[in-house]
């Protein structure tokens, strides 16, 4: 017979013990534990197993995308921030019904070897932390909220797209403004170098002088400049020298 008509035939502990597998837990089994066939412990560990990933998919995966510019490079980047989710010892003590941390830490790794979870154990903290699990069947009364889920993903979707354009829209006003910046530099640069040349020009055909000459003599020092700052400094020196021989003296 389908799966249907086994739930009211003499075969229908059995159906239930496999609705359990599909969809239920650990606890669901222990909760009508007499009145369906006996497990083993091979059996019992699975059951946790997927009682693990059920607990794990009840809790909410939080993952932001976060549009970011960078300034120095001129780029839009995207950082997602993704948090694990995460179960409490205590948790998975009470519905897989563990005896101690130890059991629970074995049956943990004996599900991830298996490749049911991929996650790790925060001893510190007591928690499990799942990133992440394999799925399960879907019963037909929850597809509404798989449906829910569906559109509130499309709805983030949407921010972030939006988010994404008003951050290229920034990223090319910055551009703009950097690159009018720039022209309006090297015009300023320009109209100086024109402006320090006309004046060179003027100066020179003042003085009857190459243009290249007279920006030399701007540049250099004057004959005798140095001489008179050596004579200075010689002359100060002495002035030092006869002030100490008459504090010696009245000393």
């Amino acid at each position: 017979p389908v799966s249907p008509q086994l739930a009211d035939s003499e075969f229908s502990p059995v159906f239930r013990l496999l609705t359990i597998f599909a969809y239920g837990t650990y606890a669901d089994y222990l909760a009508e534990a007499a009145n369906l066939p006996p497990l083993t412990e091979a059996q019992k560990n699975k059951l946790r197993h997927l009682s693990v990933v059920t607990l794990a998919a009840k809790i909410k995966v939080v993952a932001l995308v976060i549009p970011e510019f960078s300034s120095r490079w001129d780029y839009l980047m995207l950082v997602t921030v993704m948090f694990p989710q995460c179960i409490p010892y205590s948790v998975l003590l009470e519905q897989l019904q563990l005896k101690n941390v130890r059991q629970l830490e074995d049956l943990v790794i004996e599900a991830v070897y298996a490749d049911v979870l991929r996650g790790s154990l925060d001893q510190r903290n007591q928690r499990l932390e799942v990133d992440y699990s394999i799925g399960r069947d879907i019963r037909r009364e929850e597809l509404s909220t798989i449906t829910r889920t569906l559109q509130e993903w499309c709805q983030g979707c949407e921010v972030v797209l939006s988010g994404i354009e008003e951050q290229v829209s920034r990223a090319n006003q910055h551009k703009e403004q950097q690159l009018a910046l720039k022209q309006q530099i090297e015009s300023e640069v320009a109209n100086l170098k024109k402006t320090i040349k006309v004046t060179t020009a003027a100066a020179a055909a003042a003085t009857s002088q190459d243009p290249e000459q007279h920006l030399t003599e701007l540049r250099e020092p004057a004959p005798g400049t140095n001489q008179r700052q050596a004579s200075k400094k010689t002359s100060k020196a002495k002035g030092l020298r006869g002030s100490a021989k008459i504090w010696s003296k009245s000393n």
